[in-house]
């Protein structure tokens, strides 16, 4: 029988969060006031500045304990794969000198998040979106951040913002107690590469079966690929209210802010996590081959399911992930002050001391200085997956150049030299720290240039490429047809990058573009690996065939 009574019921009941350790921003711009016989609590939008400000600083340089305990279990783990292990150990190095505060750990330093909720008792002004966003604002301007926003300026033509904004900020009202007013916030900086593997399915009823979940799961998340710089925390989110409900949903859960969700559902509708189903889930991915970025167990740290109540028509599926720049952190603001969730500020403490023979396989040195012919003759002599140390010159060129020079080669101009000359290393650059050769300076996802390969291949150019993520079949078609190769790049230490491997970086062509400009940079000792060879072997091939009988329990 339906009920007869009116219920409530929070769609995410989260529990009391007893874990998260926080630390004290400032106690100014906070107090209490009495009104109406009630307890206010009163907030300047000066400190709201201060906190985004803060929060921005934090999550760009550090991580939380728990993701680096995760690392770390990788490299003391028997059954990880050498490659696991060595980009275990490349992330944990990388955390070490972003935590210096001078380097953020990824060189996409994303689109500034902030989801904050306030309970009745909360007086701040009304202006809390400005005043936070001005504390982003200060952040991208004082650090050695990138500016990644695109303003459109009419449909088809888009300028960069110079300021990293607008952010997204969402503000809500929070239920409580009327006696204990508080502010309570998300903050996040989401690059691309892990927002752009953010998934919905419109499915139905059907796939709430297990064997029917297994098989859909098998097949989807193998295509997430390594392009978003797994080891990932996964989010997968059954049902929803709307499909706009389910990816925000799906959003903090890879985040682990609905963490304290209950275990179990009820004839209410509120969501619950299936702790059992993201065991099984995260036995499946690690049962996938393609471990952290190059071949292993490692593809997710960890994963998370929950299931939320839904339309009886239509049953959306969400996944999302946080990538090895796993960058967010709670924070609040009580009567005692501004705060803000504690990130792990000594990383270098969960390196192990172990040399390079115990992280991997045999490297191979490539000197980048010799010939073009002479660097593809080496490389075709190594099989798929062999790991590389790069030492000489490249290019590096993304999306907006590779658009410009299609566009000569359009027009009937040459292929320019640089490309015909040197490997050409997809990515663009943070801003560079007085003192240092380069900003963080990681590898953009190599996807994005696909459709440019052959025809820049056909015309002498882009014969050895390098970035992150997998390629599609007409790359590995490509290569084969003229003699390329494909090299991977660890995708997550650009700081380490920047600070141990780029010596030298100047502006090629196209210096109007900023981070988009053609520039050529002095690598040592960098790392890669085959991915993609001259005669059309693929690393990812062997990994993204789904298993068709399989089941959860």
């Amino acid at each position: 029988m339906p009920p007869t009574t009116f219920q409530h019921t929070e769609v995410l009941p989260l529990g009391k969060d007893t874990t998260t350790e926080y630390r004290l921003v400032t106690a100014d711009g906070v107090e209490t006031v009495e009104a109406a016989g009630r307890k206010f609590l009163k907030v300047d939008p000066e400190a709201l500045t201060t906190l985004a400000r803060t929060a921005i600083t934090d999550i760009q340089h550090l991580l939380r304990t728990s993701h680096l305990q995760q690392l770390r279990s990788i490299v003391d783990d028997p059954e990880a794969s050498g490659n696991d292990r060595f980009v275990a150990m490349d992330l944990l190095r990388n955390a070490a000198i972003s935590a210096g505060g001078v380097l953020p750990m990824c060189q996409d330093t994303g689109t500034a998040i902030v989801i904050g909720k306030r309970t009745e008792g909360v007086l701040s002004g009304g202006d809390d979106e400005r005043a936070l966003s001005q504390g982003i604002f200060d952040a991208y301007q004082q650090l050695n951040l990138r500016y990644s926003q695109m303003a459109p300026i009419n449909f088809w033509e888009e300028r960069n913002t110079g300021t990293n904004l607008p952010a997204q900020v969402e503000l809500y009202h929070k239920d409580s107690d009327a006696t204990d007013p508080s502010y309570e916030f998300l903050f996040m900086a989401k690059g691309g590469g892990s927002a752009n593997k953010t998934f919905l399915y419109q499915e139905t009823k059907a796939v709430l079966n297990p064997k029917r979940l297994a098989r859909f799961l098998d097949e989807k998340l193998r295509s997430l690929g390594t392009a978003a710089c797994p080891p990932y925390h996964l989010a997968i989110v059954v049902g929803g209210m709307s499909a706009e409900f389910n990816l925000k949903v799906a959003k903090l859960a890879s985040a682990r802010y609905l963490d304290n969700l209950p275990a179990e559902g009820s004839e209410l509708g509120h969501a619950f996590r299936d702790r059992d189903l993201e065991q099984q889930v995260l036995e499946m991915t690690r049962q996938f081959g393609i471990g952290a970025q190059f071949g292993g167990k490692y593809f997710c740290h960890d994963v998370r399911v929950i299931r939320l109540p839904r339309h009886g028509a239509s049953c959306p599926v969400g996944v999302a992930v946080s990538c090895s720049a796993d960058r967010q952190a709670k924070a609040k603001i009580t009567e005692e002050g501004v705060f803000i969730e504690q990130l792990e500020r000594d990383p270098a403490r969960f390196l192990p001391d172990v040399t390079e023979d115990d992280l991997s396989d045999e490297v191979v040195s490539v000197d980048l200085n010799q010939p073009m012919d002479q660097i593809r003759a080496q490389l075709a002599q190594l099989p798929v997956k062999t790991r590389l140390s790069l030492t000489g010159p490249l290019v590096v060129a993304r999306d907006i150049a590779h658009a410009k020079i299609a566009e000569r080669l359009d027009a009937g101009e040459e292929m320019p030299q640089y490309l015909r000359d040197h490997p050409v290393y997809y990515a663009g650059p943070a801003k560079t720290p007085d003192g240092y050769a380069s900003g963080s300076f990681g590898p953009t996802t190599a996807g994005r240039m696909d459709s440019y390969v052959a025809q820049f291949q056909a015309a002498g150019g882009s014969l050895v490429m390098l970035a992150k993520g997998n390629r599609s079949k007409q790359v590995a078609a490509a290569c084969k047809e003229h003699g390329g190769f494909y090299l991977g790049s660890i995708g997550g230490p650009a700081a380490r990058l920047a600070k141990d491997c780029i010596k030298k970086v100047d502006v090629l062509e196209y210096a109007e573009l900023g981070m988009e400009a053609v520039w050529k940079i002095e690598v040592e000792e960098f790392p890669a690996f085959i991915v993609i060879d001259d005669k059309g072997n693929d690393f990812f091939s062997e990994t993204s065939e789904p298993v068709l009988q399989i089941s959860f329990r």
